[in-house]
């Protein structure tokens, strides 16, 4: 492999870590450089500026979880609750196994830097409406009960797991592994959540 592709694939993977832990706006040249073990003229001898080099690295971590955490899988499923709760699996295995991958897609989706803005939902701003139109699809096998708007039970379900999506990231943020044990605490947690919703709280 000629020496220059090399020392291009060297900085993403050094520089992917630490946007990873500090962010895109908290993450400066010289830090990227300091990891990459090299000087901040190299590093923009490959790429323009910081921007351009955390969209290559972005475009890296979305493809591989679009990969490894492809909800349509689930297609067949019947059971909408069930389907989420396999696709939480998905999520947590994918993130257990590339946690710095992971807190680059989740840190993109919940908090899109302005600067980024455009560049991001121009290529993957279709693909947030896809996954929502993937799910309500399968909601509608859920029966519910007479007078109920489908929409506002959908959306109703959808805050819930986004809060705990939230939930699950925030606590995860710093890098450490979550653990199995706090998985399995977690989705008891949340599908008691989910349980309030299905089955209603009044006695």
């Amino acid at each position: 492999m000629p020496i220059q592709l090399y020392d291009k694939d060297e900085i993403l993977n050094s520089c992917l870590k630490i946007f990873a832990h500090h962010g895109y706006e908290k993450t400066s040249t010289s830090m990227l450089a300091q990891a990459a073990g090299i000087s901040r003229t190299l590093i923009f001898h490959h790429f323009k500026n910081k921007k351009e080099l955390y969209l290559e690295i972005l475009d890296h971590c979305m493809k591989k979880a679009m990969d490894e955490m492809d909800a349509r899988s689930l297609a067949d499923e019947s059971d909408f609750f069930e389907a989420r709760e396999k696709f939480s699996h998905l999520k947590f295995n994918f993130g257990k196994n590339n946690p710095e991958v992971y807190m680059i897609v989740k840190d993109i989706l919940y908090h899109i830097p302005e600067e980024l803005k455009a560049e991001f939902l121009e290529k993957y701003g279709d693909l947030q409406k896809k996954i929502t139109l993937f799910w309500e699809k399968l909601f509608e096998k859920v029966p519910l009960k007479e007078g109920l708007d489908r929409k506002q039970a959908f959306d109703l379900v959808q805050l819930t797991l986004e809060y705990f999506d939230n939930k699950y990231f925030t606590e995860s943020i710093d890098g450490n592994l979550i653990d199995d044990e706090y998985y399995k605490q977690f989705i008891i947690e949340r599908n008691k959540y989910l349980d309030m919703i299905r089955y209603g709280i009044q006695a």
